[in-house]
């Protein structure tokens, strides 16, 4: 088993016997050179991903931008969540920032695992709510608060980010100009 994938699963409280079961379907693993998609619109997607290394950022087109609504970076989960949840295609492009390695396990062997084991379909289940409620904060976030509180807020949520991302896509995520998340660095 992934020794990344085992530590994050042994901080969640799962038992010994359930972490080394799911490390044995987690079966494929790619290599992704930076700038290269892992998932495109339109694609059906029947994997979820965890990130050894590297970067990656969610995006979708919009009339003339590409408008960013999240980013994947080592020891996180990664999938179009829309294609993977229906059985759909993809509505988001994922590129690699920087060359990136994955593990991936398909859909069906992850549905297969969660309803063999109890314990880590309760992980799952808290996980996806906390997503939702994050979603559900970031939205109002970009309705409701100003370029420099949406800064504020990444800033103490996410610190990480500002190593791992370039600035363009940060202030797209921020729904800012690249220059407006200057001056506002500037002013930490």
């Amino acid at each position: 088993m992934n020794t990344q994938l085992y530590s994050l699963l042994s901080k969640v409280g799962l038992k010994e016997e359930a972490i080394l079961a799911l490390g044995q379907v987690w079966t494929k693993e790619i290599n992704i050179a930076g700038k290269d998609f892992l998932i495109q619109p339109g694609r059906k997607e029947n994997h979820l991903y965890f990130i050894l290394s590297g970067t990656f950022r969610i995006y979708i087109e919009a009339e003339k931008e590409e408008v960013c609504v999240g980013f994947g970076y080592p020891n996180t989960l990664l999938t179009s969540f829309d294609a993977f949840v229906s059985e759909g295609s993809s509505g988001y492009f994922i590129q690699a920032i920087k060359k990136s390695k994955l593990i991936a396990i398909k859909r069906s062997d992850f549905y297969q695992f969660i309803n063999g084991h109890l314990e880590f379909a309760q992980f799952w289940y808290r996980m996806l709510e906390q997503v939702l409620v994050s979603r559900m904060e970031r939205e109002v976030d970009l309705l409701c608060l100003s370029p420099k509180d949406r800064f504020d807020k990444l800033m103490i949520r996410s610190p990480h980010l500002f190593q791992l991302v370039p600035q363009k896509h940060i202030a797209s995520y921020l729904a800012m100009q690249p220059e407006t998340l200057s001056r506002l660095k500037k002013l930490k």
